[in-house]
């Protein structure tokens, strides 16, 4: 009988030395990505403590008294006068957003993937993609140039015949100008990975579509959403995770204290009580109400999701 000859096994140590050295560079790239995430999203979450306390700069976070009670910040904020404005405001623009915003990149990548020229479909591309990549600083110079009394929108309204309107000065205007300008902003850059997505669609589907005698349209609702419908659903998921978040940098820079009451939103807030007022256990009270929803929401939605689609984050 014939003797077994049995390789003997490594060590993890060794295993993991020898992978060091084949693949440095690798470990060294998803080094700096972990420490990025532990220096910048990490570690200042110890900063939380400050919505329980009564922070003093002067003294620090360990120097300072804590509240009394403990949720006193969370009860100014929740029976403050701000607050129902300020939650009306944030979801309604995210709604909003949701409706119109949310399947535009998804319509722009099917568009795209049914181009049969590539130097028209890399022409509209590059088109669209640019806005992403403009800084928001400029964009909202833009915006406000176009909207102003005196801008493009307002001469071509009386151009035919209409009356001047100030746009930036009144509430209702500002939820569609925010939405409008952040599709036109990222719808480009979004659509990129559903157009990922798309690539990943069996190309023998289409020709079993078309001998069954689907047309061009048919095939990409019997094939081409099918295809990528999972990645749409992680994306919906995402979406509605941050259904209390706004970007405050867009907000601060168009909005003025005329339409306060349409685009005051939560991020806008804290960034006022926080660091022009100098009130940060309030304002970390109130971004700590936000984190805490939106992770309530997206278990939840992500929950939902798994058990309808059988398609989820975890």
């Amino acid at each position: 009988m014939a003797e077994r000859h049995v390789i003997p096994k490594k060590s993890f140590g060794k295993r993991l030395a020898q992978d060091l050295k084949r693949y440095k560079l690798v470990y060294l790239i998803g080094f700096l990505c972990l420490a990025y995430y532990v220096v910048f999203c990490y570690l200042p979450m110890g900063g939380i403590v400050i919505a329980f306390k009564d922070f003093r700069a002067a003294r620090g976070i360990f120097g300072s008294k804590w509240a009394n009670p403990w949720y006193k910040y969370f009860d100014q904020f929740f029976n403050g006068y701000y607050f129902g404005r300020l939650l009306r405001n944030t979801l309604l623009i995210n709604v909003i957003d949701l409706i119109f915003g949310f399947p535009a990149p998804i319509i722009l990548a099917l568009l795209l993937n049914e181009l049969r020229s590539n130097t028209y479909k890399r022409a509209v591309q590059t088109v669209t993609y640019l806005p992403h990549f403009i800084s928001q600083v400029v964009v909202c110079g833009i915006i406000l140039d176009f909207f102003s009394s005196s801008g493009v929108i307002n001469q071509i309204i009386i151009a035919l015949g209409g009356t001047r309107v100030l746009f930036m000065q009144e509430p209702s205007y500002f939820r569609p100008i925010y939405v409008g300008t952040g599709i036109w902003q990222g719808v480009g850059y979004g659509s990129i990975i559903y157009l990922s997505a798309l690539g990943g669609v069996n190309a023998d589907l289409y020709d079993a579509a078309a001998i069954d005698g689907c047309n061009r349209f048919g095939r990409v609702i019997h094939v081409t959403i099918p295809g990528i419908l999972p990645t749409v659903i992680i994306m919906l998921i995402l979406k509605i995770g941050n259904m209390l978040s706004v970007g405050f940098e867009k907000i601060i820079l168009l909005y003025n204290e005329t339409i306060y009451e349409t685009a005051d939103v939560i991020s806008s807030f804290v960034y006022r009580y926080g660091l022009q007022k100098g009130n940060y256990s309030y304002a970390t009270a109130v971004g700590l109400f936000n984190s805490v929803f939106n992770f309530i929401l997206l278990v939840a939605v992500n929950a939902l999701s798994r058990k309808v689609s059988d398609v989820s984050l975890w």
